[in-house]
């Protein structure tokens, strides 16, 4: 059972790196209205109702109650590159131009103002996941496969308005979790079909965790903000199955699923940011946000009545991302935005993984805000990022190492619709 969860950890929880388009396996697309500005200022701006996700000490500024949908389409473009086998396999039969799928990401939020000092918001969005895809024929098939973490995370927060100069808020978030990871054979000395699964686990878990927010106003044009995210635990519970033969050196489930588990830990996140009223026309944001990827040292995977079948180091690092942006109201009914955003990878270089080419990487944002009404408006932004080139090695469990040069870029496209009821 080794061989089965080799793959696992590789992928499984740096699954989408490139593909998420934040830290490992972290994403950023929460909301438009920040995509224009490449989520700067995000604990600062209070633009509409997904202020739920990154600072809900902003729904204070938020009349009445207004509710915010979005959808952003992720397409990535990762490729890989074979530089060296050392099994006879060339290193061209590494090459993939394509190992992350596209995928829209959806969030949906509301605030309500209860009282000059009271206000509710709620929200559900996703932090964490998304795809990688190999075919099944792939020769380095015990590290790559199909890898997928879809999470969605459903969130209450109040808020309250000490005085003038500070907000505080709170709120609870309910995590749900579904993992699926296939891995297959690839090229073997045994005459063993590629495509046979060495890996099928499927799995989900739900958990639970805490969000505080802050906001300072120094006068009615400048304004820090400080939000801060727990740690949630998640423990993928389901069956995982391989269609190796039972008997040794194999030791493989001939086919029958059996339960299991696999933990990890979603990391803790914190911003601070500032927003400045430069002009009538004209406000600067910026922002430096903290994840605590260091609380993902080790993974490991477990069967029930046999124990733990793998563990893997993986020595992360805790990461931080900076960016700056701007707004600028065009006129009365349209608003321009831009920013530019640095991100750091929390991996190590020495533990890289094809399901995982996780590198720095820089954002270049536009958007848009248009007025249709009084009460409706919607946002759109685009967003274009560029990856660092990543050379590494990765060794499978049958002791074959693999060679790649990693590129990924991508390209991210929102649309959002705001109202006020």
């Amino acid at each position: 059972m080794n061989r089965i969860m080799v793959a696992l950890l590789g992928a499984g929880a740096m699954v989408t790196s490139m593909h998420s388009l934040a830290a490992a396996f972290q994403l950023a697309e929460q909301n438009v209205s920040g995509l224009g500005r490449a989520y700067a200022g995000e604990a600062s701006v209070a633009d509409d109702a997904s202020v739920v996700s990154r600072n809900p000490a902003l729904m204070n500024k938020l009349q009445g109650t207004q509710v915010s949908v979005a959808a952003m389409y992720v397409k990535p473009d990762v490729s890989l590159q074979g530089t060296s086998t050392n099994n006879g396999v060339p290193a061209s039969a590494l090459d993939n131009k394509s190992i992350a799928p596209s995928a829209i990401v959806p969030s949906a939020f509301v605030t309500a103002q209860i009282n000059d000092k009271w206000s509710l918001g709620g929200g559900m969005y996703s932090q964490f996941g998304l795809a990688t895809e190999f075919g099944d024929d792939y020769v380095a098939g015990q590290i790559a496969g199909e890898t997928e973490i879809v999470t969605i995370n459903s969130g209450i927060a109040a808020s309250y308005q000490i005085n003038d100069k500070w907000s505080l808020a709170l709120g609870l978030n309910h995590v749900y979790a579904d993992a699926k990871i296939l891995r297959n054979l690839g090229a073997n000395k045994q005459g063993i079909p590629s495509n046979t699964e060495v890996v099928n686990l499927e799995g989900d878990d739900t958990g639970f965790g805490w969000n505080v927010g802050a906001v300072y106003n120094i006068d009615a044009d400048n304004r820090f903000g400080f939000h801060y995210r727990s740690e949630t635990d998640i423990t993928f519970k389901g069956t995982f199955s391989n269609q190796l033969p039972a008997v040794a050196p194999f030791n493989g489930t001939a086919g029958k699923a059996l339960p299991g588990s696999v933990a990890i830990t979603l990391p803790a996140i914190a911003e601070v940011s500032g927003s400045h009223q430069l002009d009538k026309q004209t406000a600067l944001h910026y922002s430096i946000l903290w994840t605590g990827w260091n609380s993902f040292q080790t993974l490991a995977a477990n069967v029930d009545n046999v124990g733990t079948v793998f563990s893997k180091d993986e020595n992360f690092s805790n990461s931080l991302r900076y960016s700056i942006g701007t707004d600028h109201q065009w006129n009365e009914d349209l608003k321009l935005r831009a920013g530019f955003a640095y991100d750091e990878s929390p991996a190590d270089e020495h533990h890289m993984s094809i399901s995982i080419p996780d590198t720095d990487r820089v954002w270049y944002s536009f958007g848009a805000e248009y007025q249709l009404s009084k009460v409706a408006s919607v946002d759109i932004g685009v967003s274009i990022i560029r990856g660092k080139t990543q050379r590494f090695v990765e060794k499978d469990n049958s002791g074959s190492e693999w060679g790649f040069k990693s590129k990924g870029h991508a390209s991210v496209f929102g649309l959002q619709y705001n109202h006020i009821l």
